[in-house]
């Protein structure tokens, strides 16, 4: 069986993948092929990475033992329908499409394929990203192993039940958006207090990340960790105050439910063009 990997889509996310995987030497460059429409994006892939290109999405799905999904979802019907012959029982296939379900790309392909979906986030480009992944039917803990295996360049993986992806999307996936505000509005709070735009963008970003840090590693809940800094009549509890009285809290979690709720509703509107898609095709195929 060949060791291929294979991208149908060559977006952002893919660049990350095929990045981290040659970075971490979970995969060979010559091992990878691309494909996609759009001729640009893949030749600067080729040149930038030294990866295959050229290969239709039949040619990739019928070489690649894994094969990842990286098209938008709304492609997702048209390359099933395009590739559903060429993949081969033993090959695992990698879904990042929001709001397909496995069972969907299952009803496409053979019976012994295995399908996972993943959900990253936008960190993964840096390679501080955290992807939530959940199995399709014939999934088990190897394919788990094998994902983390390509992609641990990139991010942490989370194993999750696939219904709980669409609160992944509005929450981790969703995230960063809520984070970059945070971040600008925080360095907004250092100018208007004498900084520059730059010295402010400096303090503000590391303060982030290194207050995530101390989360990570120190294994002690957020509000402790808000407790050490927080000094009896100081200037942290006088702020954390001002952010109570603002409703920030609950802000951020509205903010993810909201984000949840549009996320299923997006689902919702894929499946269905899917769905009443797949049954036009049907009936004209019955119809001739």
């Amino acid at each position: 069986m060949s060791n291929k990997i294979g991208f149908i889509g060559s977006g952002r996310m893919a660049e990350a993948l095929l990045k981290g995987m040659i970075k971490t030497g979970a995969a060979n460059r010559e091992d990878i092929l691309i494909s996609d429409p759009i001729g640009e994006r893949t030749e600067y892939l080729g040149a930038e990475y030294g990866v295959t290109t050229g290969n239709g999405n039949r040619d990739v799905a019928r070489l690649a033992s894994t094969l990842f999904f990286t098209m938008k979802p709304q492609n997702m019907e048209e390359v099933l329908q395009e590739i559903k012959d060429d993949v081969d029982d033993e090959t695992m296939v990698v879904s990042i499409a929001a709001g397909i379900t496995t069972a969907y790309i299952e009803s496409y392909l053979s019976d012994k394929v295995r399908v996972i979906r993943l959900m990253p986030n936008t960190p993964c480009l840096v390679g501080e990203g955290i992807t939530a992944l959940c199995l399709g039917k014939n999934g088990t803990e190897s394919e788990v192993e094998e994902v983390k295996l390509l992609t641990g360049g990139m991010s942490k993986i989370l194993w999750i039940e696939e219904s709980l992806m669409d609160a992944v999307t509005g929450f981790s996936g969703s995230g960063p958006a809520f984070v970059f505000l945070l971040i600008e509005a925080f360095a907004d709070g250092g100018v208007m207090n004498g900084f520059s735009r730059e010295a402010a963008m400096l303090l503000s970003a590391q303060t982030f990340l290194g207050a995530a840090k101390m989360v990570l590693e120190s294994d002690e809940h957020p509000g402790r960790l808000r407790d050490m800094v927080t000094s009896p009549g100081g200037t942290a509890i006088t702020g954390v105050h001002a952010l109570e009285e603002a409703g920030v809290r609950a802000a951020l979690m509205n903010a993810v439910t909201e984000a949840t709720k549009r996320s299923r509703e997006l689902g919702m509107d894929d499946h269905n063009l899917a769905a009443l898609m797949k049954e036009s095709v049907k009936g004209k195929h019955e119809i001739a």
